[in-house]
């Protein structure tokens, strides 16, 4: 029997349903427990926080749980945070690369911008697929 989740605050990785639903795949999966975005977006977690993880039609999939948050200039982030997320990059330039690109399309870029670098654990299964 899992938590009561329906209180919790939520939020959709990326930028399109159909990047919330292939990153939210990556989660599922146990890849990818990590994330980050711009500090101007603000701090949207912090240690302990748990969250609804949504797929690109809005519903409820997953409750993730923060285990760190720190701020980076995005040039720092470094290859084991990078790797982390999970999302197929096998190199830190891939990564560099499509998460510039991320930027660009939702407020700007810098190489020295300041990011939230966050990690995550998977708590529980919700919704479709939960196999419950």
């Amino acid at each position: 029997m899992g938590q009561d989740w329906s209180t919790l605050e939520s939020l959709s990785f990326g930028d399109s349903p159909a990047m919330a639903d292939a990153l939210l795949g990556f989660v599922l999966a146990g890849a990818k427990t990590a994330t980050c975005w711009s500090i101007a977006d603000g701090q949207q977690t912090e240690v302990g926080k748990r969250m609804v993880a949504k797929d690109g039609d809005g519903r409820p999939r997953a409750v993730i749980e923060t285990v760190s948050l720190e701020q980076k200039r995005f040039c720092d982030v470094a290859w084991d945070f990078a790797a982390a997320e999970g999302e197929g990059d096998e190199t830190l330039e891939d990564w560099r690369a499509g998460h510039r690109a991320y930027f660009e399309r939702n407020g700007g870029f810098a190489p020295d911008m300041l990011v939230w670098c966050e990690r995550f654990r998977l708590v529980e299964v919700i919704g479709e697929g939960a196999g419950r």
